[in-house]
């Protein structure tokens, strides 16, 4: 029996999975298809370090590498140190025998629990399943929903003060260092101090004929300079001071760049308590809430919470995550994700809201200048021209290098704070120093690889989209950066191999590549976006949450390099709060739109590899059913009352099974559909009823990190006619 493997993830996507699972794996199995689930939530992915559950995401990896593969990969947790540390806590308190997270890790024992830890924070899953290059795009059944019901959009001013602030020297962009690898080789980073002192920073670093590997730091006095002028410049402008990281995916340098920020925000706070608070293992670099929640047992516990109240006082009024709450932007590194951030305080009229529970003008802090202009140009463009409009706006699609944890992805196990002041080395097996820096103390440095075979794959299909879509195709790269010079010129280099012509594909940097697509957004125009691996991350949450309202509802498709298929279902970064407020009334708001596409796109894919007829008439219906779902506006509304993640699954399924029902391709899958079909109209009133009456009071899922299954599925599928209905399909 063929087999789709279905992604068992974390907060929302997971709670729906409870709902949506059982309707897919009813329908899947009249085409002779099995939905398997994998466990890669964070949960899992811990106990999986310690030998508690299987590694799923490992199988998975290799998996991803095989022609067979067909994964629909749902939003998972990229876990922040306070997101690891709640996780461990709450497995701890289910019974599991883990370790805490050590602080400030000395024996050899706390430095191997530590490694194992760092295995699963951060992007930990996605560098391992993407063993392709990314296609993400609105489908069309989308981009006419969104013209047709355009999302509401802030009016901008032409006085707003709303900008970014960028370091633009001393930073990642400006120090980067590139190489092509003439041979196959193993690498070696090393710290050579000022006496001459070596430290081996990663032992052995294996790299293959053609690859683009690349060093770069941030100088930290440089940043700490930069932070503070900020600090002032908000305070003087009377605009909101915000600092937009990634701080999950940059796993290692991003949550220093926070640690910093936090200590410049609040200066006179860590001149007088810093020693006892690193001395209590308490680090900035966890954010504020971490530091607050940990001083009540120290001696000077009240005197530190009075010196950051002081701080917050003394300084600019600092964007909230949550006002009613107190929760700034500092809090939390994973709370303020710079792909998500960023757009949505575009699309709000270039505002953040403040302590004041206001929304108002913001500086938006990016340290690192090699993207920060892509913000800046989309603020100026609304500053000019005014706020984008859905109804008529064009697209942005995307085709992203992400292959084999190419460029950013890579660089986790090659990022160090430099011990002292010397220099880090990228030297070869023959002794040769390839890329050099001086360093000073505490300076942030990281390398990163990109292989040559995902960079053709990346080539090729930008070609093949330019050709079916027939839109312009740019390359974001910026030839006076060192890695992207590399680039530009192994596109110049394979573009010849493909038939180009007829098609438009140009070379821009990011900033330019922005202001060439914005004009022809506003013009109604389509253009394809050809980037690197952040920038993907970048621009398929920019232009779709100005487009659509989210980045949820895209259609991400991974064509593996050795002939499996990934299907990605859209962002999940408002899925905490989807998750609090199921618990306090039983509601889930989370649209599974994004699973939709993803399935209808694996059943195609599977009907191909595995010259199945009956999955392609599953995908050609569902497709059909998701417009329908669509034109009638069945997709969660917010709030209690109107139908949630749980009554949009209803409807899907119901417009489904007609689809099947009235095609002609297949008549037995249409006699089956035709009884199930009649049985969801027909009790339509009694499922609704059942979905929608348990709303309005609080639920216990069993956990968050790790919910009790029999917990989570009583509360996901409450309508017994339902359930009923779904069975008799046999």
């Amino acid at each position: 029996m063929a087999t789709i493997i279905y992604t068992h993830t974390d907060e929302a996507p997971l709670l729906a999975t409870y709902s949506f699972l059982p309707i897919i794996q009813a329908y899947a199995a009249k085409a002779g298809v099995e939905v398997e689930t994998r466990d890669i939530s964070l949960a899992g992915r811990i106990l999986a370090q310690f030998g508690l559950a299987d590694d799923a995401l490992a199988e998975l990896g290799a998996l991803a590498k095989t022609p067979e593969a067909n994964i629909i990969k749902l939003p998972n947790i990229s876990a922040s140190i306070p997101q690891l540390k709640a996780a461990i806590k709450e497995l701890q308190e289910k019974g599991y025998d883990l370790p805490d997270y050590p602080e400030n890790a000395q024996s050899d024992e706390e430095k191997a629990v530590v490694a194992k830890y760092d295995k699963v924070k951060g992007s930990a899953v996605n560098p391992v399943l993407r063993e392709g290059n990314s296609d993400r795009r609105a489908p069309a059944s989308v981009k006419n929903y969104a013209k047709a019901h355009p999302h509401r959009m802030g009016t901008w001013s032409p006085d707003s003060k709303t900008n970014v602030a960028t370091m633009g020297k001393d930073d990642f962009f400006s120090n980067e260092k590139s190489v092509v690898i003439p041979a196959d080789d193993t690498l070696r980073i090393e710290h050579v101090a000022t006496d001459g002192t070596v430290t081996v920073l990663k032992e052995s670093v294996p790299v293959l004929a053609g690859e683009v590997v690349d060093g770069t730091f941030m100088n930290v006095a440089a940043l700490r300079r930069f932070l503070t002028e900020q600090i002032a410049r908000a305070k003087a402008d009377d605009v909101l001071f915000s600092v937009h990281l990634k701080a999950t995916m940059m796993k290692v340098s991003d949550p220093i760049i926070f640690g910093h920020a936090v200590q410049a925000f609040f200066p006179t706070l860590f001149e007088q308590y810093g020693e006892q608070l690193a001395a209590a293992g308490i680090s900035p670099n966890d954010g504020l809430g971490a530091l607050l929640s940990s001083v009540a047992n120290l001696p000077d516990g009240d005197a530190i919470k009075a010196a950051v109240e002081a701080g917050l006082a003394d300084g600019p009024a600092m964007a909230m995550v949550d006002s009613d709450k107190g929760i700034t932007n500092l809090h939390v590194p994973s709370d303020v994700i710079i792909d998500a951030s960023m757009p949505a305080m575009i699309r709000t009229s270039g505002h953040m809201w403040g302590p004041d529970g206001e929304e108002a003008d913001t500086l938006a802090v990016i340290p690192d200048s090699s993207y920060a202009g892509v913000y800046q140009t989309t603020i100026d463009d609304c500053r000019a021209n005014g706020a984008f409009d859905p109804a008529t706006m064009g697209s942005v699609p995307n085709v992203g290098l992400m292959a084999q944890a190419a460029e950013e992805y890579g660089s986790h196990d090659k990022s160090f704070e430099a011990p002292a002041a010397g220099t880090i080395q990228v030297v070869n097996a023959a002794g040769d120093v390839l890329i050099e820096h001086d360093v000073e103390p505490g300076d942030i440095w990281r390398a990163c690889q990109t292989k040559d075979a995902p960079n053709r794959d990346w080539l090729k299909l930008s070609v093949t989209r330019a050709r079916a879509s027939g839109a312009p195709a740019i390359f974001w790269l910026d030839e006076n950066r060192a890695h992207d010079a590399n680039l530009i010129a192994k596109v110049n280099e394979y573009l010849p191999e493909h038939d180009t012509e007829g098609l438009t594909i140009e070379i821009m940097a990011p900033a330019a590549a922005t202001a060439y697509s914005l004009e022809r957004i506003r013009r109604g125009e389509d253009t394809i976006s050809v980037t690197g691996n952040v920038l993907r991350d970048y621009n398929t949450d920019l232009f779709p949450i100005l487009e659509l309202g989210t980045s949820a509802k895209m259609l991400s498709i991974v064509p593996l390099m050795n002939g499996g298929g990934l299907f990605e279902t859209g962002a999940g970064g408002s899925a905490p709060k989807h998750v609090q407020q199921l618990v306090k009334e039983n509601y889930l708001r989370w649209d599974s739109l994004g699973e939709f596409f993803a399935l209808a796109a694996s059943f195609e894919h599977l009907a191909g590899y595995d010259d199945n007829a009956r999955a392609q008439v599953l995908a050609d219906t569902l497709d059909k059913a998701t417009g329908t779902f669509l034109e009638n506006d069945k997709s969660p509304t917010r709030r209690l009352g109107g139908i949630d993640n749980r009554g949009s699954h209803y409807y899907l399924a119901t417009y489904w099974a007609q689809e099947l029902a009235k095609q002609t391709d297949d008549a037995e899958l249409a006699a089956d559909f035709t009884a199930l079909a009649d049985l969801l109209v027909s009790n339509e009133d009694t499922i609704v009823a059942e979905l929608n009456g348990v709303q309005g009071h609080p639920v216990d899922i069993g956990g968050y990190f790790q919910p009790d299954d029999a917990k989570a599925e009583q509360v996901m599928r409450p309508s017994k006619t339902l359930n009923e209905a779904l069975a008799s399909l046999g």
